[in-house]
């Protein structure tokens, strides 16, 4: 099935949105304590990753304005398979240094 590249990047966009929104008022240990928000954001990065996998299979001259659009497939597959190995120091970095600016880069792709 073939799949619109602008839907994807909608769904990316949501999967952004919902990380932050889930780990709104949080710090690094209160996330690293919560099995729920863990599991949610967990599937939010996959689904983010599988998003931008998509668009790259269609057209990947899309993706040029998104910085290190391959780590972030990669961290998707680091989750999905290596599920018994996620490190929530990195799974919380990547939430506060990354997601705003990714939020911003598919926000522009959306114009």
């Amino acid at each position: 099935m073939r799949h619109d590249p602008l839907v994807c990047i909608e769904d990316a966009l949501r999967a952004c949105r919902m990380i932050l929104d889930f780990t709104a008022g949080m710090d690094e240990t209160l996330y690293g304590e919560d099995l729920k928000t863990k599991a949610a954001v967990e599937r939010a990065f996959e689904i983010l990753g599988e998003a931008l996998n998509r668009v790259s299979r269609i057209d990947v001259s899309l993706l040029d304005t998104i910085d290190d659009w391959q780590s972030i497939i990669g961290f998707r597959n680091v989750i999905a398979h290596g599920y018994d190995s996620i490190d929530d120091e990195i799974v919380w970095d990547a939430i506060q240094r990354h997601i705003p600016g990714l939020i911003v880069s598919l926000e522009k792709l959306q114009k």
